[in-house]
């Protein structure tokens, strides 16, 4: 069974920054295309973030200019960097792994992030 495991989540007040990590089986993360998703109750889980093997970015525009994702291949991590968090971003946040525009193969247990107004 692969393990992604998240970590950085916490509560903070709005216009505070977190930083999300993800890190990953150098096994899969080597070859995926990683991504951050985030569920908020009552909503369906979105795409935040993703960045391509290829080095290509995807953000949805709530969060362009505010949040920055990155990986590091040398550890296997995956980051976001959030900054400027409004309440409206407080949701669990998931890592996930896989191919294409909208990696879903595997998945981390979640991370929660609270913003408060």
């Amino acid at each position: 069974q692969v393990h992604l495991v998240e970590s950085g989540g916490g509560m903070v007040q709005a216009g505070g920054s977190l930083r999300l990590s993800c890190a990953a089986p150098a096994s899969i993360f080597s070859a995926a295309d990683m991504g951050w998703y985030r569920q908020a109750p009552g909503n369906g889980r979105e795409l935040v973030a993703a960045f391509s093997t290829g080095g290509s970015t995807f953000y949805v525009g709530s969060v362009v200019g505010r949040f920055t994702i990155s990986r590091d291949n040398a550890k296997n991590t995956l980051y976001l960097q959030m900054n400027s968090l409004k309440p409206e971003d407080t949701a669990m946040y998931y890592c996930a792994a896989g191919r294409g525009a909208l990696p879903h193969d595997y998945w981390g247990q979640g991370t929660q992030v609270t913003v408060s107004s």
